[in-house]
């Protein structure tokens, strides 16, 4: 299991992914102009805040987020930053980073130890913290417009989003239902609403939203219960079970997702994108391949 410590955001995300994601890894030309970008926040950002000299990148996005607190930013769960460093012998080393509000980013680079690992986290997470503090991050009317015509145009076979155009306003069609959740998070950054569209990517993954449905429960109903609900073991649990399940009736079902897991999410943390979705499917997977097998498996 991932050890994690405590320590004193991209695009709407997808709630359909698409398995030949874990394609082949950024190429030399784009790690460094990614390592640059973000170079250029992380000493930009010290500047105007630490001034001139090296920057403690760790300590750094740690006061980020409790700025954002104290200037009265909704952090449900509080201002900490949690890091978790993937159990390994031997370099490189792997580090993911959890922001408030959930959004995760893992070590971009390749780490030859794990001090150098957990700043290459927090390097692009205070990037993207940054960035995410741009008007147009936030949930505003014109932002849930632009997000409800994507979403209707994108996921046609998502349960959840489907609906007429002219049923956006009505909370019991898919499409309503989605305008429903943005709408009770406005004001919020797309980083801080980040935990709450993992919850309904990996019920969509997982089957779930397809199984609600055919429970013939509404939209509106299944908006309402997960929208107050966190992503913690219950949940995580849960889903594993279903995937052992699958694994009774289909043998080597859960082995292929899993393989699929990893690698889209080596593919999304070498690329410095956002991994919370990614991750989280990595995690529920492992978790089921563990109890089917009575051990343990490398991460």
């Amino acid at each position: 299991m991932n050890a994690k410590t405590k320590a004193p955001p991209a695009h709407l995300p997808a709630l359909r992914q698409n398995s030949s994601s874990a394609a082949s890894l950024p190429d030399s030309r784009a790690k460094q102009a990614l390592k640059e970008a973000v170079d250029a926040v992380v000493n930009s950002f010290a500047k105007h805040t630490q001034g001139y000299g090296r920057v403690d990148v760790v300590e750094a996005l740690q006061e980020f987020w409790q700025m954002k607190q104290t200037r009265g930013a909704d952090l449900r769960n509080g201002a900490l930053v949690i890091y978790e460093s993937v159990p390994s012998a031997s370099a490189p080393y792997v580090c993911f980073v959890t922001l408030p509000g959930g959004s995760c980013f893992g070590s971009f680079q390749n780490c030859q130890t794990k001090a150098e690992a957990r700043r290459s986290a927090a390097k692009i997470a205070l990037m993207n913290s940054v960035f995410n503090e741009h008007p147009s991050r936030r949930i505003s009317d014109n932002f849930i417009e632009k997000a409800v015509a994507e979403a209707r145009a994108s996921f046609k076979d998502v349960w959840l989003l489907q609906g007429e155009p002219e049923e956006a306003d009505n909370p019991n069609t898919g499409i309503g239902a989605f305008r429903f959740m943005l709408e009770t998070n406005k004001g919020r950054t797309m980083l801080e609403f980040q935990e709450l569209m993992t919850v309904f990517q990996l019920l969509h993954w997982n089957g779930s939203l397809k199984a609600m449905r055919e429970r013939q429960c509404s939209r509106q109903e299944v908006v309402a219960h997960y929208s107050n609900r966190a992503l913690d073991d219950d949940m995580r649990e849960q889903m594993a079970q279903d995937w052992i399940a699958r694994e009774q009736e289909n043998a080597g079902a859960l082995g292929r997702e899993l393989g699929l897991a990893k690698r889209e999410l080596e593919t999304a943390r070498l690329a410095g994108r956002e991994l919370r979705f990614p991750k989280e499917k990595k995690d529920i997977l492992m978790m089921a391949h563990n109890k089917v097998n009575g051990g343990s498996l490398a991460s």
